[in-house]
């Protein structure tokens, strides 16, 4: 039988990610092995286990059944949806909400709404894919300026008077973990009625007391500011959001394609996120043990302390932090691995995430052994 041409580069494909030390996996972990202590997932709060999250989503799902149906245009938007859109405008301040199936087609569908003719998106060069598939998808020029450069923002902005101009930024970083300058980022927007998108994803449940970093800096209600954000990470359920004015609100309930040609959330999930939003915003206590057990980590692993609830530790090579994340799990530790090309910088790292809901002792436990693995490889590897 002849190899065909997709056989070929298909082959070709997995010889350079082999190459590369980036092959990838999807190992199944809740199994009947021992019980590992888990620093990988993005569960900051531990609430995609708590009780009350699980009994309303069980309840969403008795109630209106397994899914949505359809698109929330034809008969897909239950009341649980505007019950959740309700709840996350009161945890984050912000007017209105429209909630999507994930946080990924929130920002495709905030981006490629919010841009159309005669605009031009603008993106810190850090921002997460999605934005950047957004603005690819939206068809308009785009462009990235300097992390966290609201300079570089500025003279980019300036050379494109006489556009709309949509920037997209998140204001905590997941892989380097540090805040963007979100006060300096208004203020320069503001000065040239650009339209300045915020994905909160890592922000929300962590700073502002689990409000995010808009909060936190005073700056909901800002004029020409849009959230966006995640229902899969400290809210510990799956779908995401655009939160902002009324008129965003209706313009991409009317226009965003993800949301438009897409079925509904499915209750579960929508009931799962409600019931998060509002013990996040009841308990700020969450929020606090989170910031200390991240603290906790990125002290004993002798790292500087991310913003949010990521710890990142540079590793010097692909092998090398694949290597170290495997010994981990053997001995009882799940973390995770940031490789190129998902990494900016293209710097690979183990990444440690804190968790609000695991014993402070515990933490520390397993930092020290995070600590111990890693310099064991990078020794290795030198």
């Amino acid at each position: 039988m002849s190899t065909s041409v997709w056989d070929t580069w298909l082959a070709q494909r997995a010889e350079q990610r082999r190459g590369r030390g980036t092959v990838r996996t999807d190992p199944v972990l809740r199994s009947g092995d021992a019980p590992l202590l888990d620093l990988a997932s993005n569960d900051y709060l531990g609430l995609a286990a708590d009780p009350r999250v699980v009994t309303a989503a069980h309840e969403a799902l008795e109630r209106y059944g397994a899914s949505a149906t359809a698109s929330r245009l034809v008969t897909g938007t239950l009341p649980v949806h505007h019950d959740l859109e309700s709840a996350l405008c009161a945890l984050t301040g912000q007017p209105s909400a429209l909630v999507f199936s994930t946080g990924y087609a929130a920002n495709l569908g905030a981006l490629t709404a919010l841009s159309g003719q005669g605009a031009q998106i603008l993106l810190d060069a850090h921002a997460h894919a999605s934005l950047h598939d957004a603005a690819r998808m939206s068809r308009m020029p785009h462009d990235t300026f300097a992390h966290n450069d609201p300079a570089a923002l500025e003279v980019a902005l300036r050379a494109r008077r006489g556009y709309r101009v949509v920037v997209a930024v998140e204001s905590i970083y997941s892989v380097l973990g540090d805040r963007a300058p979100l006060a300096d980022l208004v203020e320069v927007c503001g000065s040239h009625d650009a339209l300045l998108v915020v994905d909160e994803a890592h922000g929300i449940g962590v700073a502002g007391d689990g409000r995010g970093l808009l909060f936190e800096l005073g700056l909901v209600g800002t004029p020409n500011v849009v959230v966006t954000a995640t229902l899969s990470k400290s809210l510990g359920s799956q779908g995401g959001a655009v939160l902002g004015t009324g008129p965003i609100r209706d313009h991409l309930l009317n226009t965003a394609r993800p949301f438009i040609f897409d079925t509904g959330l499915a209750p579960a999930a929508a009931g799962a996120a409600l019931a998060a939003a509002q013990i996040v915003a009841a308990d700020e206590s969450l929020a606090a043990s989170v910031r200390t057990n991240a603290a906790t980590i990125s002290e004993i692993c002798g790292i500087r302390a991310s913003a949010g609830a990521v710890q990142s530790i540079p590793m010097p090579t692909p092998d090398a932090a694949v290597a170290a994340c495997l010994e981990l799990r053997d001995r009882g530790v799940l973390v995770g691995c940031f490789r190129p090309p998902s990494v900016p910088d293209g710097v690979s790292r183990l990444r440690v995430t804190a968790r609000a809901d695991l014993p402070s002792v515990d933490v520390a436990e397993a930092a020290h052994l995070v600590a111990e693995i890693a310099c064991h490889h990078r020794g290795a590897a030198a």
